[in-house]
């Protein structure tokens, strides 16, 4: 038996096999061929192959996300048949006597400049989809395996480290925890473990071995522990523990149904953080009173190019229409630092954390914007959505986007298409600039919602992301919490609301503390809902 010790982002006991997250290598060799019509044969049935897996993904789009969305891989057929596109790799293998990868990767960035130079913002989206389609034909005719997880049981996911870009693409039926060597309590991986209500352990370092891939693992999330090919001593010993702590979940079922009140009559909205119309489920499983937190940016990090505004209306429209009425908070767009996206073509920075992020992107690239906030606000039509905005600093910053929200709602009335005028508009609070002039800025919105995670980046100066620096961050420091209480006081003196949808919200430590702030709302990861209401139905 093998034990590793690391650190634990969430509770519990998953028992299974190692399955090691893979990535594919896309590194293309040219070299020569001697029969160029065995060579476009070869072609020939890649390209056959990527039309059925392309259906079947078309298929499984449908059930999962619905016919907008599932277009894409319609659109990528057809690229795939274009007389053009295949003429090209054609032309190459047979005039330069090639192979088909090389012709097929030459075509693919070509084609994809192309796109990409011309003037038509339809055609500049192109290039991602030509891209893609290239790297499918590739994919098949090196014989590369699928990025990602390929398994059908439930697995332990073990890998160096999970972008947000990975993690949303994961099976999440097929997942019972994740192992990494890296990575922090606030990366990803770990907001996804807590989400999805999965034992998680990070910083293993590299004695989590890729030759451990298919054994025997079990994960303590209690204690941050991973054993491979554990001994029938430990196997006994976990799967008690794991059922011991089943019949806790168990009791905590009993709250369903009960008010979010203390002992002595104070009330607290308790709401639920997603990332994607499939975490609805959790959010009306663990009885949320609505959702505090929809981050909007998976969309675009699921998408191979900018989603539409039909494909975001259908997505938001179903999330309110789901939630029957309780209240759904959508965060606009907040790309850029650790969350990237290819197609976005941002400039590698030098210090992303404090660069071109989340709300600036907005504001500088407005037809992007725009295109998120009409379909926020037709979908405004169907349910009680709310809508804020990220890494706010100033109230001309707030004042521009109600700017661009009255020429939304005019384009729209214009068209005849409905929303609601009462649609709530917020900020998120996570920028100490933001809380030095909260009063200000409660004065332009309806709503505040503290973003803990950043905001307590920005008081301590310390990158959440740099696992080195764990000893140091320390998101009870009482700069962080003095910050909190200020924006709270700032909001109610101007009768606004004030929530938390960072990750501090479901830090039961501190339940007491935000009561006594005054808070309003708690926004945590789905399967923290029924803990955190037990503790506040017991505090006074």
């Amino acid at each position: 038996m093998i034990t590793l010790s690391g650190k634990s982002v969430f509770g519990g006991v998953a028992i299974g096999k190692l399955a090691f997250y893979k990535r594919e290598d896309k590194q293309i060799k040219r070299h020569h061929v001697d029969d160029v019509d065995a060579e476009i044969a070869r072609f020939e049935a890649a390209q056959n192959t990527a039309m059925e897996e392309l259906g079947a993904l078309y298929d499984k789009a449908m059930k999962d996300v619905g016919e907008a969305n599932a277009m894409i891989f319609e659109v990528h057929q057809m690229m795939l048949m274009d007389l053009d596109y295949v003429e090209s790799i054609r032309n190459i293998i047979t005039t330069q006597e090639v192979n088909a990868e090389y012709a097929v990767g030459t075509t693919g960035d070509n084609f994809s400049e192309m796109f990409a130079s011309m003037d038509d913002a339809y055609m500049q989206g192109r290039a991602a989809d030509v891209k893609d389609v290239s790297d499918r034909l590739i994919k098949i005719l090196s014989g590369g395996g699928e990025s990602g997880v390929q398994t059908d049981e439930p697995v332990i996911v073990a890998a160096d480290d999970l972008v947000p870009s990975e993690t949303v693409q994961l099976d999440k039926e097929k997942v019972l925890g994740f192992a990494t060597m890296y990575g922090s309590a606030n990366s990803h991986t770990a907001i996804l473990a807590r989400t999805m209500n999965i034992p998680a352990v990070i910083g293993l370092g590299e004695e989590l071995k890729t030759v451990y891939d298919g054994k025997d693992a079990i994960i303590d999330g209690f204690t941050g522990t991973i054993y491979i090919d554990p001994d029938e001593e430990t196997l006994r010993v976990m799967t008690e523990k794991r059922e011991e702590d089943r019949k806790k979940k168990a009791l905590l079922e009993e709250l369903k149904g009960k008010e979010n009140v203390t002992l002595s009559g104070q009330k607290i909205n308790v709401y639920a953080n997603i990332g994607n119309l499939s975490d609805v489920g959790a959010v009306l499983q663990n009885d949320a009173g609505g959702i505090g937190l929809f981050r909007s940016e998976f969309l675009y990090l699921e998408s191979e190019d900018f989603p539409t505004e039909e494909q975001q209306f259908q997505v938001y429209k179903q999330v309110a229409e789901n939630m029957a009425g309780k209240k759904v908070i959508i965060r606009t767009l907040d790309i850029g630092a650790d969350k990237q996206v290819d197609y976005f073509n941002l400039d590698k920075e030098e210090n992303p954390a404090l660069g071109y992020r989340a709300i600036r992107i907005c504001l500088t690239r407005p037809e992007i914007f725009k295109t998120q906030l009409r379909a926020l606000y037709r979908a405004s039509a169907f349910g009680q959505i709310a809508i804020m905005f990220p890494m706010i600093i100033s109230v001309s910053e707030v004042k521009r986007i109600k700017e661009i929200i009255e020429e939304v709602k005019a384009e729209l009335r214009e068209t005849g298409i409905p929303f609601r005028e009462d649609v709530e508009i917020g900020i998120m609070i996570e920028t100490p600039a933001s809380v030095m002039v909260s009063r200000e800025l409660a004065k332009e919105v309806d709503f505040f919602s503290v973003g803990t995670n950043d905001l307590t980046q920005y008081t301590l100066a310390i990158d959440r992301q740099n696992q080195k620096l764990d000893n140091f961050y320390d998101p009870h420091h009482p700069a962080v919490l003095r910050m909190i209480q200020m924006a709270a006081d700032n909001a109610h003196a101007e009768g606004k609301w004030i929530g938390i949808c960072g990750e501090l919200g479901a830090d039961l430590e501190l339940t007491e503390t935000f009561l006594k702030m005054g808070l309003d709302e708690l926004s945590v990861s789905p399967s923290m809902v029924l803990p955190l209401r037990k503790k506040i139905r017991e505090c006074e």
